[in-house]
């Protein structure tokens, strides 16, 4: 299996162009958590305080927060992490601690965090 896979794109000026991507060798992670009722907003506002220092975290490829357009209890981040060793740093950073206490009170359940590797293009 080739180490890039092709991507398509536009330029500047709007025309089509492929490029070769490198694939990534990390971590891709799902997780997912639903907000109480009456708390969609407290919840939002504490995922998305996240965002930005999980970001600046060494090895952080890419850290989304998605709200379901059908349900907005609903929230998912989609996320990808160099390696195993960087996400489990992820996972006892100081903001990620902070938001955990608070999750109880905010999510119906604790959030489902899933990992996978990429298998395939």
């Amino acid at each position: 299996m080739s180490n890039t896979r092709v991507a398509e794109g536009k330029t500047k000026k709007g025309s089509q162009k492929r490029v070769s991507v490198p694939i990534s060798k990390g971590v891709r992670v799902v997780a997912r958590v639903v907000a109480r009722s009456g708390k969609v907003e407290e919840l939002l506002a504490l995922l998305r305080g996240l965002v930005e220092p999980t970001r600046r975290e060494p090895g952080c490829v890419t850290y989304e927060l998605l709200q379901n357009t059908a349900d907005p209890t609903d929230f998912t981040f989609v996320e990808e992490w160099s390696s195993e060793a960087d996400l489990d740093a992820h996972l006892q950073s100081p903001h990620l601690r902070h938001a955990r206490v608070r999750l109880p009170d905010l999510a119906v359940a604790d959030p489902d965090i899933r990992r996978y590797t990429v298998v395939g293009w």
